[in-house]
């Protein structure tokens, strides 16, 4: 196969699996109530935090910016953070306790009742997103999972499961940027309209 051909391949294995969603009834609730709860807790004073790991992290990052920083509009800034931001913690938690532990023991330190936390995982079975998301359960934070077709340990635990229909990591982290940036923007729309 040519590398043209190849590109044509990669770049239709993504429309397809995007295409896909909008079939996906289950899922498109999801993400109308995960952009629910974060208004209604953007509301409150609350704040959103995000984790992933790898190109999950970067993802996570990536949307905390959109939110408190902007998105389409110049506005107030929203409290949102993806909590691998600080290497020396993630790095001490790491060393002292366990990788499983990094992100659960920020969401013990930040999150408060009615926060939300949005996970990231496209197998849906990082333990350290397991963790995070039970303490966020038992801190009555909302829970948003984003992940694969299966949603692995994730399914069950999150109260909103967005689970894209695809097996393929590549595919699965694209449609969980295009998902972010939709709740993102209906967020901003529905608080700043």
């Amino acid at each position: 196969m040519s590398y043209s051909e190849r590109i044509n391949a990669i770049i239709n294995s993504s429309v397809q699996v995007k295409q896909s969603l909008l079939s996906h009834a289950e899922l498109l609730t999801s993400i109308e109530k995960a952009v629910e709860e974060i208004v209604i807790c953007f509301r409150n004073g609350g704040k959103v935090l995000f984790c992933g790991n790898g190109g999950s992290a970067a993802d996570a990052q990536h949307l905390a910016a959109e939110l408190s920083g902007r998105f389409y509009k110049d506005r107030e800034p929203l409290f949102a953070e993806a909590l691998h931001v600080n290497t020396s913690y993630i790095t001490a938690v790491a060393n002292d306790y366990s990788f499983d532990e990094v992100f659960s023991r920020l969401v013990k330190a930040k999150g408060r009742k009615g926060d939300v936390l949005v996970a990231m995982s496209t197998s849906g079975d990082s333990a350290n997103i397991v963790k995070a998301i039970e303490v966020a359960c038992k801190l009555e934070m909302k829970t948003v999972g984003l992940t694969g077709k299966s949603g692995g340990k994730m399914r069950g635990l999150c109260k909103y499961l967005i689970d894209v229909p695809s097996e393929d990591t590549p595919r699965i982290q694209e449609c969980h940027i295009l998902i972010g940036h939709i709740i993102c923007e209906l967020v901003e729309k529905e608080l700043f309209a």
